[in-house]
């Protein structure tokens, strides 16, 4: 299809240029210029094209997401709670006072007073005047003029176009398939292992200590010696805590979370860039320099020294020792043992039984609807008009024609412009060689259309 067009244009080109190609041959030496232009139209028919446009119709498919809705069933655990009466025990500690005697001792304080000589150093002071003397500088100032110099720049403004290269973003819209993750809750029962002590109370005896009470116990060499010796003291009941350690597997059930991905079309927007090109008028700025010469006045300042005279006083220290007593109180202090009585607490512990609810937590499972909504791909048929042009081949033939050249009339018949009553044009004024052809219509572009999407 291509090398048709390319072919027809070739055609067209080489009939256009059909008019110009007699005044040029023999480098212009050979030429017609005796006879009218009508004398010299062909008197054959020839062919020539035609453009013919036709309107035709074809069908494009679009690409349609449509809605739909479908429900689907997922399970719901409902949490429900119920009350468990347990019987426990707890120990209920009871203190209790009992007398116990002990021993102190307490500090007696007694103050006495002693003499202590010391030297101290005591100062003296005196004052005496030196000479000081330092020398000044005072400054003297003095008004000059200097000549200053200094280059400044002009401004010059000229308008100028600059091309302003902008870019814009055109909307775009495409449909893709996005990956969408979402969590589902399911239930897992697992079994722990629970200690529980089921022990038991049992009385014992002890005996407890008594006092230390001293003793005539012989020693190694038959001699009596007096000893401390602890005596026994009275029985008591206790009550012991046997444990016992038993092992129970309890269920628990948990909830683990599992990502589940589902792909759904999704329409995307996007834009893309486009370059717009515009010419701004801008004004222009440039700096031209230029010299200025000003008249500064400027201080000057110069120093001159100057002496003074001063007396400064100074104060000198002199240490004289002296001799001083003072009394310094001298606490002792004694201890004193004394007996006192005082009440120990102690502690007696039993158990109590007491009731407790507890609510225990259990799943309960139940279906449940949900709507979802889900895009359906359909391809929807249209009916497209486009255009079509083509070459048509036609034949022509010429009106009119002169033979007066080919008699040899060229020479004195037809100088004056007069061949079969047919008058010549005007001294240098072009005139067409073939005025019977049919003009040439140019041949429009066509664009095809652009196939619609999932065609």
């Amino acid at each position: 299809m291509k090398n048709f067009w390319i072919s027809a244009a070739i055609t067209l080109v080489t009939m256009a240029s059909g008019q110009f190609a007699e005044a040029a041959r023999y480098c212009g030496a050979a030429s017609y210029s005796c006879c009218p232009t009508t004398a010299c139209q062909p008197t054959a028919c020839y062919t020539t094209c035609r453009v013919e446009r036709q309107t035709c119709q074809r069908t494009v498919y679009d690409t349609v997401q449509e809605p739909q809705q479908f429900t689907v069933q997922r399970t719901v655990y409902d949490q429900t709670f119920e009350d468990v009466q347990e019987t426990c025990y707890r120990n209920v500690v009871e203190t209790q006072y009992r007398e116990q005697s002990y021993q102190v001792c307490r500090p007696v304080y007694e103050t006495s007073c002693r003499e202590e000589r010391y030297t101290v150093q005591k100062p003296v002071f005196e004052t005496s005047f030196r000479d000081c003397s330092y020398t000044v500088r005072r400054p003297v100032y003095e008004t000059q003029m200097r000549e200053c110099r200094r280059v400044v720049q002009r401004p010059v403004f000229e308008t100028i176009e600059r091309e302003c290269r902008q870019t814009v973003m055109r909307q775009v819209t495409e449909t893709v398939n996005q990956e969408r993750c979402f969590n589902v809750c399911e239930p897992v029962t697992t079994f722990r292992t629970v200690r529980q002590d089921c022990g038991r109370w049992v009385t014992q005896q002890v005996q407890l200590p008594s006092r230390c009470c001293p003793t005539l116990v012989p020693d190694a060499c038959g001699c009596p010696r007096l000893t401390m010796v602890q005596r026994p003291g009275p029985v008591v009941c206790r009550r012991v805590w046997c444990p016992q350690v038993v092992e129970r597997q309890i269920p628990c059930t948990t909830y683990v979370t599992r990502q589940v991905r589902q792909s759904c079309p999704v329409t995307v927007c996007r834009l893309v860039p486009e370059v717009v090109v515009t010419k701004v008028p801008q004004r222009v700025c440039r700096m031209t320099c230029e010299t200025v010469v000003d008249q500064v006045p400027v201080q000057v300042c110069r120093w001159t020294e100057q002496v003074v005279s001063q007396k400064v006083p100074v104060r000198t220290c002199k240490m004289v020792s002296e001799e001083c007593v003072r009394k310094i109180p001298v606490r002792t202090c004694k201890m004193v043992t004394e007996t006192k009585t005082c009440r120990v607490p102690f502690c007696v512990t039993r158990q109590e039984p007491f009731t407790v609810t507890r609510r225990v937590a259990r799943c309960v499972p139940r279906t449940e609807n949900v709507n979802c909504t889900r895009y359906v791909t359909r391809c929807v048929p249209r009916v497209e008009n486009y255009e079509v042009c083509r070459l048509v081949p036609q034949t022509v033939c010429p009106t009119t024609a002169c033979n007066s050249c080919e008699t040899g009339a060229c020479a004195g018949g037809c100088a004056d412009g007069s061949c079969g009553g047919v008058t010549a044009p005007a001294a240098g004024v072009p005139t067409p060689t073939d005025t019977a052809k049919p003009p040439i219509a140019p041949i429009p572009e066509t664009t095809p259309a652009a196939p619609a999407p999932g065609v």
